[in-house]
């Protein structure tokens, strides 16, 4: 059950999960402490040039951000993460770049007492090149394509299964599974690396690196056609849906609860929904988290505009019943979707 107290931020809620409107840095303080299994989340980067959605200069986003790391603590579980997504960005008139993802890291760890389970990179291959004075015009820079993703944890064993996450074996490994005695030998190799027998295990697939590619060319999406049909700006700033559901399905079991703090398009809440978690997504805009309804709601855009605008002038709907009303859902947002089994309580009994 959602605390009484945060009830009146609902924008809409799903059959697991609620889309809240409001400062996350007020509203988490409301939520239970040692409750939530997972945070992942993109905020606003430190960019030197000011975005629709908000970005924080860089000399204070690093005592920004901390801030709400500091509450996002107290309701993380002992075995729970947080999972931030941050973008490169270059001093201001310089061709040197910034250390502020580093700094956050050090200010998470070193003051607000999180581990760094492990750093992840996602490289998105589609990524147009910039700043254009440095890549472009005088072409002393190559093109920033990679983003570091920080895995933090409360504990140092913050629960994750990475059989979860496997991904195909390679032809050449599929041809040594097929005949390990044609293809391989157990034997040292030159760094010291004892490669024995089990090697040759076909254990369902390989285990994937911390180097994550994945492209963000959504142009097509249920969220982005309605945008254009509403005649609607989408979020200038989305990650693609593999993103989220990578370290969903890594780091949480079906039932368990995930928060995102800035969640914009909201995102991760369609991911966690596909995956049968319940989510909690919070958006400082209330027009953002109207607007991400779009996700939910099938593809009609009459009842979708009256719908959004009674959200944005503060009203609140239970999206569940209105996609039973209509006979039809949404498209998903991951290859792995499936349909929601019945509403879970996000604290207890309801």
């Amino acid at each position: 059950m959602l605390p009484p107290s945060l009830k009146p931020t609902r924008v809409y809620s799903t059959a697991l999960g609620h889309q809240l409107a409001g400062d996350s840095r007020v509203l988490l303080q409301q939520l239970e402490p040692n409750s939530v299994d997972l945070i992942v989340t993109s905020p606003p980067f430190a960019l030197l040039r000011e975005k629709s959605y908000g970005n924080m200069d860089q000399a204070a986003y690093v005592s920004w951000l901390t801030g709400f790391g500091g509450v996002a603590h107290r309701v993380l579980k002992d075995s729970g993460s947080f999972v931030i997504d941050l973008g490169g960005a270059y001093q201001r008139g310089r061709p040197i770049r910034s250390l502020y993802q580093w700094r956050v890291l050090l200010a998470f760890c070193d003051t607000l007492g999180y581990r760094l389970a492990e750093e992840f990179y996602w490289h998105n291959p589609a990524k147009l090149p910039s700043p254009i004075e440095w890549v472009n015009k005088r072409k002393i820079r190559v093109k920033d394509s990679v983003n570091t993703v920080w895995w933090l944890a409360k504990s140092d064993w913050p629960k994750a299964d990475v059989t979860r996450i496997l991904t195909p074996y390679s032809e050449r490994m599929k041809k040594l599974l097929d005949d390990p005695e044609k293809f391989y030998r157990p034997k040292d190799r030159p760094s010291g690396h004892d490669i024995g027998k089990k090697f040759a295990n076909d254990n369902g697939g390989a285990i994937p690196p911390n180097l994550l590619s994945f492209p963000n060319t959504d142009s097509n999406s249920s969220y982005i056609r309605m945008c254009k049909a509403l005649g609607r700006e989408s979020h200038p700033a989305r990650f693609p849906s593999e993103l989220p559901a990578h370290f969903v399905k890594f780091l949480t079991d079906p039932g368990d609860l995930v928060l995102d703090l800035f969640s914009g398009s909201n995102t991760t809440g369609r991911v966690a929904e596909d995956l049968s978690r319940r989510w909690i997504s919070i958006d400082e805009r209330r027009d953002y988290a109207s607007l991400s309804a779009l996700r939910f709601l099938p593809e009609d855009t009459d009842r979708a505009r009256h719908l959004i605008e009674q959200m944005e002038a503060g009203a609140h709907f239970e999206l569940e019943a209105i996609r039973d009303s209509t006979g039809s859902r949404s498209s998903s947002a991951t290859k792995e979707s499936r349909r929601s089994p019945r509403a879970l309580p996000l604290f207890g009994a309801e």
